[in-house]
């Protein structure tokens, strides 16, 4: 995080959740916010046009203080469950448009512990969120921002940073919204961690004070600053080496060395091997099915469909990054299992070659379907899914994929959106099963920060910033919110095994 002079603030000032922030006193009176009501309940965010984008800082401002008098922030610990709709319900209805010998591996990948079951979870919990108390201001949201969707990735200017990294269900909507999914992933990964209850209360606390205050500070800057502001992966680490111990920086340093190694020339090692001195996709059914044993299962329209996808996808790219992607030469396709929540989806990896065999580019084609999020906040303005999520990540990271684009063809007698992305590029998480609850914090408060940036590109910052004030209401409401919610988890996830226990639901494990 960069700025000249006086402005300049960094990582190691927003990260460990600083408090001195000064807050912002406008006045207002009763009639004042009757004559608001109707603004704060409202707003609504349009792509490229947020609502606030020529207010005065005061309108904001007082825009923030009326629906805090409208939603207290002690609201935010309510979770209203009664009579929601049935949880494997919702997971059977999305399992109706994905491929089906795929679906039994995702419902054995979620019913592994109660974590990969939140994780698999999206539209779930969306379903809870859209019963809870929001302020009425929006923002552009990731839509499934629990701890790991975040990670590191590298920028087209070959630094490496950490953000958000999954946009499957990007959509404008509340953005408590977020803020809820990454604490009470917090508070489930704790219990899977093995923390007491008041260790996950201590993360989920500091996390969202790293949220509140980070928009806070955003608030005071002005927009070009917030549109650059990035959390640059060395920051991290110079933090990391004045409050971990030894042997916590080597695991950090490791998990960034790692990340390095994840490009293109990683993954033609694992997942290619030399047949008849040319490279081809390796085969392992059902994670990874190249495209010559799809074509035999498929048939020729298959072949067709693809290379339409290609072209369409190279329609969407700007000008000088179809000359880079023009001077890649196509060489195979294969159907590749990815995630928890995506398995399923058709996705595929494409290996392309350049000037030689060494130089070689691995894309990933990821089928974009309506975001989860759609029957509670509206449907999205894009006409193509793709296209949505390409949208949202490039408004809410800070650095894309220089090569992100999407289209769209036909596939299994129906037209499909995808969106299509490097598969390496420098990209790379933490092993949050290992952490201890310091470690934990600390991650919790990076993607915290993350979140508060990406928000404040598109919603009103001010009006978020005084919503949620300086005090610790809002922090502590979410900590026992998630902490009902982590609850409510465990019961669903028991929910699930049980199904597959009594032959409702067929589960596979990978083999």
């Amino acid at each position: 995080m960069q700025g000249p002079g006086r402005r300049a603030w960094s990582a190691v000032y927003v990260i460990p959740g600083s408090r001195g922030v000064a807050s912002l006193r406008i006045g207002i009176g009763d009639a004042d916010l009757l004559a608001m009501r109707a603004n704060v309940e409202d707003a609504i965010f349009r792509p490229g046009k947020p609502d606030h984008s020529h207010d005065p800082d005061e309108q904001r401002s007082a825009r923030g203080k009326a629906a805090r008098k409208l939603i207290p922030r002690s609201r935010h610990a309510e979770l209203e469950l009664r009579g929601r709709p049935d949880p494997l319900a919702l997971l059977e209805e999305q399992a109706r448009s994905r491929v089906p010998e795929l679906v039994p591996l995702r419902y054995g990948r979620m019913a592994a512990s109660p974590f990969t079951f939140f994780r698999g979870a999206a539209l779930v919990m969306a379903s809870d969120l859209s019963r809870t108390a929001t302020s009425g201001i929006r923002a552009q949201l990731c839509g499934d921002a629990h701890l790991l969707n975040f990670g590191m990735f590298g920028t087209p200017g070959r630094r490496l940073i950490f953000d958000v990294n999954d946009f499957d269900e990007t959509l404008p909507g509340p953005w408590e919204w977020d803020v809820k999914r990454l604490a009470a992933s917090l508070d489930v990964a704790g219990r899977s961690n093995g923390y007491s209850k008041q260790q996950r209360h201590a993360v989920v606390v500091e996390a969202v004070r790293c949220y509140q205050d980070t928009m806070a500070l955003l608030a005071s800057q002005g927009n070009l600053e917030v549109w650059y502001t990035r959390l640059d992966i060395e920051a991290a680490i110079a933090e990391f080496t004045r409050t971990f111990t030894r042997r916590e920086l080597v695991e950090a340093t490791s998990a960034v060395a790692k990340a390095l190694r994840h490009d293109s020339a990683h993954a033609l090692n694992q997942l290619t091997e030399k047949v008849d001195g040319t490279r081809r996709i390796i085969s392992a059914p059902p994670l990874i099915v190249p495209m010559r044993e799809l074509l035999a299962q498929r048939g020729m329209a298959f072949e067709a469909a693809i290379k339409e996808l290609l072209d369409d996808y190279a329609r969407s790219l700007p000008f000088d990054r179809r000359v880079l992607f023009d001077q890649y030469r196509f060489v195979e396709l294969a159907r590749k299992v990815v995630g928890v929540g995506s398995v399923g989806t058709r996705c595929w990896i494409a290996l392309f070659r350049g000037a030689d065999a060494d130089d070689s580019l691995f894309l990933q084609i990821k089928e974009a379907e309506a975001s989860v999020l759609e029957r509670f906040a509206g449907p999205s303005t894009y006409p193509d899914h793709g296209e949505r999520v390409v949208s949202g990540q490039r408004l809410m990271q800070a650095a894309s994929d220089i090569l992100i684009g999407w289209g769209r063809t036909t596939v299994d007698g129906a037209p499909r959106d995808f969106y299509v992305r490097q598969l390496r590029d420098w990209k790379g998480s933490f092993l949050v099963d290992e952490m201890k609850p310091k470690e934990l914090a600390l991650y919790g408060r990076m993607c915290a920060w993350t979140l508060a940036r990406a928000h404040a590109r598109s919603g009103d910052r001010v009006a978020i910033a005084c919503y949620l004030g300086t005090s610790d209401s809002f922090a502590e409401a979410l900590a026992a919110f998630s902490a009902a919610y982590a609850d409510q988890n465990e019961r669903d996830h028991e929910a699930l095994t049980n199904a597959i226990r009594i032959g409702r639901i067929r589960a596979e494990t990978a083999r």
